[in-house]
């Protein structure tokens, strides 16, 4: 059985299917704020998903980022720095992409274990 969050008509915020949980990308609420920000904010809403979920940011399998200008690179990684873990760093790949909306800076997907 499939179990969906947030469904909307477009896209649901979190899935859970045999054991694993596949979030949509996540993406600030406050697009004014500096990559650093914007990343916190990104990050602590895929915490309260997790959280949801019945799991947290250890179980994480894949990070994929998708970052609107890589000279915004060092202030994402010092957001994630801070948040990720020791000893439970995920596989990551970040790239350079033109997101939904020009005031974001910075969107996240994770796939996660329960």
């Amino acid at each position: 059985m499939v179990q969906r969050f947030d469904v909307g008509p477009r896209l649901s915020e979190m899935a859970v299917y045999n054991g694993t949980v596949y979030l949509a990308g996540q993406v600030p609420s406050d697009a004014t704020q500096d990559a650093q920000g914007q990343t916190q904010q990104v990050l602590a809403a895929i915490d309260a998903l997790l959280a949801r979920a019945g799991t947290d940011k250890t179980r994480i399998l894949m990070a994929q980022i998708f970052i609107a200008d890589l000279a915004d690179f060092p202030g994402l990684n010092a957001a994630w720095d801070a948040w990720v873990p020791a000893g439970h760093t995920p596989p990551r790949a970040t790239v350079e992409a033109r997101l939904a909306k020009p005031e974001w800076k910075v969107e996240i997907v994770v796939t996660a274990a329960l």
